[in-house]
């Protein structure tokens, strides 16, 4: 059976919200990184979907303002964070202090980037509103640099 990275983590003892380096994959001089970017406490709570789809969009984009080599940034299917995957290497710091700027910026947007039905799948499912409550969660918790314990 192939190994699941984020299979084998407790989802019991984690302490979100967090940034954790999740992974990596190194192919000749190639590095890429995988990040968790959690934003809720698994099994305690989750992002409803239209705040979700709006974070992601918000995240893609405003993410690579701050952060060079983003690959990818896609939803956890239990809605309780993000996986972002990335080119070379990065320090949870980095990412972290990235994310708190973007955090700040989506709690105060009044724009969500790619929602006409052209540029999005379900474009009828967002809220900016939802977004930002809990992009103002997070912030309000801080986002730790240690997944078991709260190291801010």
């Amino acid at each position: 059976m192939a190994r699941v990275e984020s299979f084998e983590l407790d989802h019991n003892t984690v302490k979100a919200p967090y940034v954790r380096l999740a992974g990596t994959e190194k192919n000749g001089e190639a590095l890429i990184e995988k990040y968790d970017l959690r934003f809720l406490q698994p099994n305690e709570d989750e992002l409803p979907t239209a705040a979700v789809h709006t974070l992601e969009h918000l995240l893609a984009v405003n993410l690579r303002d701050h952060l060079e080599g983003i690959i990818d940034i896609s939803p956890m299917g239990c809605r309780t964070g993000f996986y972002m995957i990335m080119w070379n290497e990065h320090s949870p710091k980095e990412i972290r202090d990235a994310l708190v700027t973007v955090l700040n910026f989506i709690a105060e947007t009044d724009f969500v980037p790619a929602v006409s039905a052209k540029e999005c799948g379900n474009y009828k499912d967002h809220s900016l509103f939802s977004a930002q409550e809990y992009a103002k969660i997070v912030l309000e918790k801080g986002i730790s640099l240690d997944p078991f314990e709260r190291i801010l």
